[in-house]
């Protein structure tokens, strides 16, 4: 049974040009330019010999237009989303008839309604599709059954009342499809085609490398008005700019907006750059550091990481996905006395809540260890829930959760990096660093995502370590 009006609306965004306001951007959601994450949306129901449960005479049509009514309601949450097959079904012959459909979706979505719908329910879990099952109470017997599928299936499950866990469902589906669609483009000198390779292979991601004759070219093409407009936003801004010289300011601006025509041309996601490496001194010394165009590009919704760290780079694509919001790349530092960890680094990010939330307040700093460039000195949220992790190799995923107990940002701070977020882990910090691993860089980003996270790595295929416990 096919069923008519499945398909959300999409409210896009502005068209992309350069020298916008950051949130102008042709994205159809953080972290993903063209294309909408697909979902197959499957109503498992209808008569069988045994559905008597939760009632024989129940209307599925009333139950379909019941759902139809929550997703309305979570309408925001799903405007990348289309929905490619949105079907009821209740025999495995009928899911059957949907197998050739469902070949390029990101995800199934099965919405339980009835008992006696085991078979059918088999059959979708047999194509081996990242699939959610939501199960309201009263939805039939099948549940007894989840616990044991979870564990052999790529499957994950959630039994509630609460209708807006549909939202949360299809994160890790959106994740997925970032993932298969990024395309990050890397500005260095330095050999990257083995983990370019992996990153292809498993998850799709593309990862080209952006000489450097070609980025000044798209430097120089900048015209000054668009230079002195972006200039203009970033000091009218800031709270503050205490170190850098107005032209140090300048040049970052036309290397920021030099960065958002590269990813336009190459209908890239994310750029990063080798900056205290291979483009130290022909790029950042002689031309720009490229840290406003990072935070800039965080900014907008679409990603920017440091120091050419590519492991960050499929992270933040993973969290974005998740969370629709950026990340903060940090080197941390332990403090036992206050179960804490301290993250830090030059470059924040302004927009943490994501592309369309309120700006962060920032001073305009130069980056504490080299004391040259530019860079965003942002004041993070205390309070704010986070959660930090790291994509290692292909198949493991160190992380943990924690709380912002201080976000020491005053000049007077004149250790460590700029932007500073103190975190309360939850678990133990001694535990944290004794069980750390995988190199030093990590991505945090706002919220508690570890559920959504856990469920995308089990898709994935992927070991998540809590190094706080």
């Amino acid at each position: 049974m096919t069923l008519a009006g499945g398909a959300l609306c999409f409210a896009g965004r502005s068209a992309f040009t350069f020298a916008a306001d950051s949130t102008g951007s042709k994205i159809i959601s953080p972290g993903c330019r063209t294309s909408k994450v697909k979902v197959a949306r499957i109503y498992l129901g209808g008569k069988t010999d045994f559905s008597l449960w939760p009632k024989p005479n129940l209307d599925f049509k009333e139950e379909i237009r019941s759902y139809e009514s929550q997703f309305a309601k979570l309408a925001p949450q799903f405007s990348d989303v289309d929905w490619a097959v949105n079907e009821l079904v209740a025999t495995p012959s009928a899911a059957a008839a949907l197998r050739d459909k469902i070949a390029d979706v990101d995800g199934i979505l099965v919405i339980h309604l009835n008992m006696g719908v085991a078979s059918a329910l088999n059959e979708i879990v047999r194509w081996g599709k990242p699939t959610f099952i939501f199960a309201a109470p009263y939805s039939g017997h099948e549940w007894t059954e989840f616990g044991s599928m979870r564990k052999k299936a790529n499957v994950e499950c959630i039994l509630t009342a609460d209708y807006s866990q549909l939202g949360p469902a299809v994160r890790p589906f959106r994740a997925i499809h970032h993932l298969k669609n990024a395309k990050i483009c890397n500005l260095t000198t330095t050999d990257f085609t083995d983990y370019a390779a992996q990153m292809k292979d498993k998850f799709g991601t593309q990862i080209q490398m952006i000489p450097l004759d070609r980025m000044l070219k798209l430097y120089d093409s900048i015209p000054d008005a668009d230079v002195k407009a972006e200039a203009d936003r970033w000091l009218k801004g800031a709270e503050k700019v205490v170190e850098p010289p107005e032209d140090e300011i300048v040049k970052s601006c036309r290397l920021a907006l030099a960065f958002e025509k590269l990813l336009d041309e190459e209908n890239a996601t994310v750029m990063t750059v080798d900056c205290y490496g291979s483009m130290y001194k022909p790029l950042c010394k002689t031309y720009a550091f490229p840290c406003f165009g990072i935070t800039r590009l965080n900014d907008m919704g679409l990603a920017g990481v440091c120091e050419s760290d590519l492991r960050c780079a499929m992270t933040q694509i993973i969290l974005q996905g998740l969370s629709g919001k950026p990340g903060f790349i940090s080197d941390p530092t332990v403090d036992e006395s206050t179960n804490s960890i301290i993250l830090a680094h030059c470059l924040g990010s302004r927009k943490m809540d994501g592309p369309d939330g309120q700006m962060a307040p920032y001073k305009i700093r130069t980056i504490m260890e080299r004391q040259e460039g530019a860079v965003a000195q942002v004041q993070m949220r205390k309070g704010q829930r986070v959660t930090q992790a790291i994509l290692a190799g292909t198949d493991l995923m160190p992380y943990f959760t924690g709380e912002i107990i201080d976000a020491p940002v005053g000049i007077e701070v004149d250790r460590g990096c700029r932007t500073k977020i103190t975190v309360k882990v939850d678990g133990d910090a001694e535990k944290l660093w004794q069980n750390w691993s995988n190199g030093l860089h990590r991505v945090t980003c706002y919220g508690d995502v570890s559920k959504d996270l856990r469920r995308f790595c089990k898709y994935k295929n992927i070991k998540m370590v809590n190094e706080a416990v």
